[in-house]
């Protein structure tokens, strides 16, 4: 039996606002869902949680004044490109929304596209086609 790979898969993305009401909202209306985790509570909330996407990955929105004091600013770090099936689509939905351009949608090879926003609370969203993401969907649903 071969050995696990240490890194498993994505656990959890952590995006930070000052406002979480007004994050919550608006990634309620990005997602489509209502976050299934609010801690405290519903009304004083400092952290929110959803599920998301084919694999339901975690997605935690997290109230700034917990952000590492080594945390940047503005926006910057790593992305995390989430896999959308038409990125002219995304892109416009979440412009529309109130995120700002970071990256315009560019050709990166065959079967690969980018583009990255700026949500309206400073953190980066990676917007990708990924035909490989496609091809692991496959796999797993087969």
């Amino acid at each position: 039996m071969e050995p696990k790979a240490m890194l498993r898969g994505m656990a959890n993305v952590s995006y930070w606002a000052d406002d979480i009401k007004k994050a919550r909202t608006w990634y309620n209306e990005l997602f489509g869902i209502e976050p299934y985790f609010q801690r405290p509570d519903e009304e004083n909330p400092a952290y929110i949680e959803y599920r998301v996407g084919d694999y339901k990955h975690e997605v935690g929105i997290v109230d700034k004044k917990y952000m590492s004091k080594l945390g940047t600013a503005g926006p910057g770090g790593a992305v995390l490109y989430w896999h959308v099936d038409d990125i002219a689509k995304a892109m416009e939905r979440v412009l529309g929304m109130g995120a700002t351009e970071y990256e315009p949608i560019t050709k990166r090879g065959e079967g690969f596209v980018t583009a990255a926003v700026i949500d309206p609370f400073g953190n980066v969203l990676g917007l990708m086609y990924n035909v490989h993401y496609l091809e692991i969907l496959g796999e797993n649903d087969g």
